[in-house]
């Protein structure tokens, strides 16, 4: 009777989310071949030390967030979304063959803020699509659906780079250059295979981000806001779990795996638990969602063995398969239909802002003490944010859901 109910479920999540969920799909082959020996090829090509990893990466995923803000407010006051998150996918693609030419970390960095920017274009308005299209009663559902094909790519992305290490010679440069053919797979996929919602008729266009406009997000949406910032605290860039895996002593070309595993997981959880936010409290599912990561930050502290390492892994892919989908429902219930693009991007914003202080911290506590200090400090972020949530008097973000 269950199983015949979720199949129920995801027969009626509407054929636009699934088209997005396989673009999305696409997209994090494309990335994930380049993220997943990124690291690597920073230390042993270029010689970075962790700490500029640490940054690089923190630069990267800041500016998404940023971008997020802008292109979330514009989808709101065109009323367009997809020909927004075909920029922004397009810029994904276009960014990767920046990766294979790179002679120096600064061409690297360029790459990644390039490869972020359309990141930021895309996702607010992409998020904002996926609750556009769908009912309230199912958008739990809709964002894990979605999670899930994204990371069934991103399960995808680090296999196609192991295997073409392992075929090629650890040639990192030819793995990027064919980064490129599923990301214009992706970009192909959305221009022809969505059609959006029609905009309201006599709808008239509204600046989003006046004040007036802002004060209409309230409280409960803030609220979402300041934990998803506290959160991003403990969630440090996942190239330290590429780092993690190195000083596991497996080969290079095998080092990727690391990434299949946790995307496995989060791949596999990510539905379950996006259905379970539509019927269950948000706040004691997050909870536990952070729980889940303190684990996984213990577990990388104290091992370094392969099996330990991926061990911690998965439980990091758990954690992101219970939490992220939970977010992005939260969010969306909480804002008005007409800032939901808005809405992601001021989310998206604050969260990126912390992440680029969280991943430079964890870099200079990895270099300066050791990677059990850099993970050490992740418990103690999980354990702010849990008190946050059980003190501050969570409002409820499933009620009055538009």
């Amino acid at each position: 009777m269950q199983a015949r109910f979720r199949i129920d479920v995801l027969a009626s999540i509407p054929r636009s989310v699934w088209v997005l969920g396989g673009v999305s799909l696409f997209m994090d082959i494309s990335s994930e071949i380049v993220h997943s020996l990124l690291p690597m090829f920073l230390t042993v090509s270029l010689g970075a030390s962790a700490a500029t990893i640490g940054l690089i990466e923190g630069i990267a995923e800041a500016t998404a967030p940023i971008v997020k803000v802008f292109s979330g407010a514009l989808s709101d006051y065109l009323g367009n979304r997809k020909w927004l998150a075909v920029t922004g996918y397009a810029l994904g693609a276009l960014s990767k063959p920046l990766f294979a030419i790179a002679p120096t970390v600064g061409v690297v960095v360029s790459a990644r803020v390039i490869d972020r920017i359309g990141k930021g274009i895309r996702g607010a308005p992409r998020d904002a699509l996926v609750a556009d299209v769908t009912p309230v009663h199912l958008r739990g559902a809709a964002f894990g659906l979605r999670q899930s094909l994204d990371t069934i790519g991103a399960v995808l992305g680090p296999l196609c780079a192991v295997v073409i290490m392992s075929v090629w010679a650890d040639n990192f440069r030819l793995a990027f250059w064919l980064a490129v053919i599923p990301g214009v797979l992706a970009v192909a996929l959305l221009t022809f295979g969505i059609h959006e919602p029609a905009r309201e008729a006599g709808a008239k266009r509204v600046n989003p981000v006046r004040l007036e406009n802002l004060k209409k997000l309230g409280a409960r949406y803030w609220w979402v806001v300041a934990i998803g910032a506290v959160f991003a605290l403990a969630r440090f860039s996942e190239a330290f779990l590429v780092l993690r895996a190195m000083g596991s002593g497996v080969p290079i070309a095998l080092v990727p795996l690391v990434m299949v595993a946790m995307n496995i997981v989060y791949s596999l959880s990510a539905y379950p638990f996006g259905k379970l936010a539509d019927t269950t409290s948000h706040t004691w599912l997050l909870i536990a969602g952070v729980v889940v990561l303190s684990a996984s930050d213990l577990v990388l502290a104290h091992g370094s063995h392969w099996g330990i390492v991926l061990l911690g892994v998965a439980l990091w892919g758990l954690h992101m398969g219970m939490t992220q989908g939970l977010l992005a429902t939260m969010v969306s219930h909480t804002a008005p239909a007409q800032l939901r693009g808005t809405a992601f991007g001021f989310f998206n914003l604050l969260g990126g802002v912390v992440t680029l202080l969280s991943s430079v911290i964890a870099g200079e506590l990895w270099d300066k003490f050791g990677a059990a200090a850099t993970f050490h400090a992740g418990v103690v972020f999980c354990v702010a944010t849990i008190a946050l949530l059980v003190a501050g008097k969570a409002p409820d973000t499933r009620a009055a859901t538009r």
